[in-house]
């Protein structure tokens, strides 16, 4: 079954890159533009029409399930971010996310780029209860299936994937449109909480972290995770 959800490709003069998703990789372009990257946002229909007209902006279709296919979109690239979704038409989302970063990872192999950046899921962050955040009894039953499925993801990377320089950067338990402060948190594999138990990142920050870690490169083979 085709992940049908937008995936972002950025390429960058100093570090080119890739990205995948509707709304966060929308601006996670966005970021990189603003600092001065050069930008290729790659979606199946080859349209981005959530990023403005940019000089530094070239807009491709991709089907990512295709190794080859990815190999060539990445071809010339330093990163790739990589934020997309399975399908959400209620069937098991595992299996299908799985085999696109299979084929992902195969296609970077083949176009000899090491650098994969994964927007990640909140639900394989461990809680103060010694469980995974996925796995709490008031995890949001709508989001299971795809928070199980990004937590597959993250296991596929570390047991697999060690040729390649992956990040994976997972967000607070809460994250929506918001303002860009550059201020926030970083960790671990632990959810990150504020004093009242809440835990919270904008889109916007988010975006700011994830191109942070695009240009230092500082979380090699690890998940990282935000919050306020």
């Amino acid at each position: 079954m085709p992940v049908t959800s937008p995936t972002y490709r950025v390429s960058c003069r100093r570090k080119r890159s890739a990205i995948a998703r509707s709304s966060i990789g929308s601006r996670v372009a966005s970021e990189a533009l603003g600092r001065g990257h050069e930008v290729t946002a790659a979606t199946r229909s080859g349209a981005a029409a959530a990023l403005p007209e940019h000089d530094s902006l070239t807009s491709l279709a991709l089907d990512a399930s295709v190794p080859a296919k990815v190999a060539e979109a990445a071809d010339g690239h330093d990163v790739v971010v990589s934020a997309v979704s399975p399908p959400r038409d209620g069937s098991d989302p595992a299996a299908p996310l799985l085999a696109l970063y299979r084929s992902i990872c195969a296609g970077l192999r083949t176009a000899g780029v090491r650098r994969l950046v994964v927007v990640g899921g909140v639900g394989s962050l461990t809680t103060a209860s010694g469980l995974d955040r996925v796995d709490t009894p008031d995890f949001p039953a709508p989001y299971m299936g795809e928070a199980l499925a990004h937590r597959e993801v993250l296991r596929l990377l570390r047991a697999e994937v060690d040729d390649l320089e992956w990040t994976c950067l997972s967000p607070a338990d809460e994250i929506a449109p918001g303002e860009r402060t550059g201020t926030f948190r970083l960790g671990g594999d632990e959810l990150l909480t504020a004093e009242d138990g809440s835990s919270f990142i904008s889109a916007e920050d988010y975006a700011v972290a994830l191109v942070d870690e695009v240009e230092k490169g500082e979380a090699i083979r690890r998940r990282i995770t935000l919050a306020y």
